[in-house]
């Protein structure tokens, strides 16, 4: 785990502190559909400005590409972000220049300014040096609480934070922690469940994670490519038959390792993809050519949780069926829900983490209930992946 500064290594009293932040949350009609950014922001924020800092927020939202654009202005997160926090949050028409300067100017001990869109500049994205610096003018201190954008080299996540003193935020914080307990430092045994659509998406995450952890479980519809490589029929099903070849080596790679690597042994089986379409359960080797393989079945789900409750630790990235679509999403309920339960009585440290994942928690009712859930994404899978973060190896001390 990297070595990095955090909020108790600083006096934050009158200093301006530029925090990087992630709002680029989901919006429609002009609102905040989900607003879980938001609320793990403001613990950071609550601090600094109790300790007396003038907050500068900084954030990109969506791709404009680098030019300004008033349909992905950061303005509209101004009311959901304020009434989340509490207090008043200005605004700045600009992230860099006179209105920038105006707001810092304007800002009093333990008030809050949110600056534009950094996307609306090209500097960020392209990580430019003088972009930086007139980033790092507006401040005194470096505060990054963006782990979701920490796998980006721009220029605020990356060059900004070589400018001036830097420091991880209590989420940034939070979630090296927790990613560090799971992987770098685990108990044993260790236990990775990866699920998602496509293998070729997650060779780098699989590759790394055979020679990491104990028992690996691949659900979703990536196991059908690995099933296939082994000479069970898929029938209908999403495969990257292409991929057969790879999908042996991950096989023999993971048995040379010594790792548990864990294929469905039945499923829940339809004729198409909707909701409500009529199902049947079946072993995984008798699914018929006109079949689709969308759950796992009973037995699958009975075999995770034997090795959930053999393990003491879990990382989970990805769905083991297509939980969008019920009654498809009975398997990663009842999965989510073992793990919640392990997790509530101090028997497993879970973390989980990835986009369709949080959405899957969230809908099984445990989204609060593991040990941690990442709301990352893409940083999320690269961590995962052994990957060094470039917004993170930033923080680390220099000398």
């Amino acid at each position: 785990m990297p070595s990095f500064k955090t909020l108790d290594d600083f006096d934050f009293a009158g200093k301006r502190v530029l925090l990087r932040a992630d709002l680029n949350v989901p919006m429609k009609d002009g609102r905040v559909t989900d607003a879980s950014r938001i609320e793990r922001l403001i613990p950071t924020l609550r601090e600094l400005s109790a300790k007396g800092a003038r907050t500068i927020l900084l954030s990109h939202f969506d791709r404009p590409k680098g030019k300004p654009d008033p349909a992905l202005s950061l303005r509209q997160v101004v009311a959901p972000l304020a009434a989340a926090l509490g207090r008043p949050v200005a605004f700045a028409e600009d992230c860099i220049g006179a209105p920038a300067q105006a707001a810092v100017d304007a800002l009093a001990p333990g008030a809050v300014a949110l600056l534009e869109n950094l996307r609306f500049h090209k500097g960020e994205e392209a990580n430019d040096p003088s972009f930086a610096r007139a980033l790092a003018a507006l401040g005194d201190l470096y505060v990054n609480d963006a782990f979701s954008a920490a796998h980006r080299a721009h220029a605020s996540t990356a060059a900004l934070a070589h400018l001036l003193p830097a420091a991880a935020g209590r989420l940034m914080q939070e979630e090296l922690e927790a990613l560090a307990a799971a992987l770098d430092h685990p108990e044993r045994p260790l236990t990775a469940i990866v699920g998602g659509a496509k293998v070729s998406t997650k060779l780098d995450l699989l590759g790394f994670l055979i020679g990491k952890v104990d028992h690996l479980i691949i659900g979703g519809a990536m196991a059908n490519t690995l099933l296939y490589a082994e000479g069970i029929s898929v029938g209908a099903s999403l495969c990257e038959r292409k991929l057969a070849e790879t999908a042996r080596r991950l096989i023999a790679q993971a048995k040379a390792a010594g790792c548990d690597l864990m294929l469905p042994r039945d499923a829940v089986v339809a004729a198409k993809l909707a909701r409500g379409a009529a199902t049947e359960t079946m072993p995984i080797a008798q699914v018929p050519a006109d079949r689709m393989i969308l759950d796992i079945g009973p037995l699958t789900i009975a075999a995770i949780g034997e090795r959930l409750e053999a393990s003491r630790t879990l990382v989970w990235n990805g769905p083991v069926g297509a939980f969008e679509t019920p009654p498809f999403d009975a398997g990663t309920r009842a999965v989510a829900q073992k793990a919640a339960a392990l997790t509530r009585a101090g028997k497993l440290r879970s973390v989980a983490g990835g986009g369709d994942t949080v959405a899957a928690l969230a809908a099984a009712g445990v989204e609060d209930a593991l040990t941690y859930v990442s709301t990352a994404g893409g940083a999320f899978l690269e961590w995962l992946e052994g990957r060094t973060l470039p917004g993170v190896a930033a923080l680390e001390p220099r000398p």
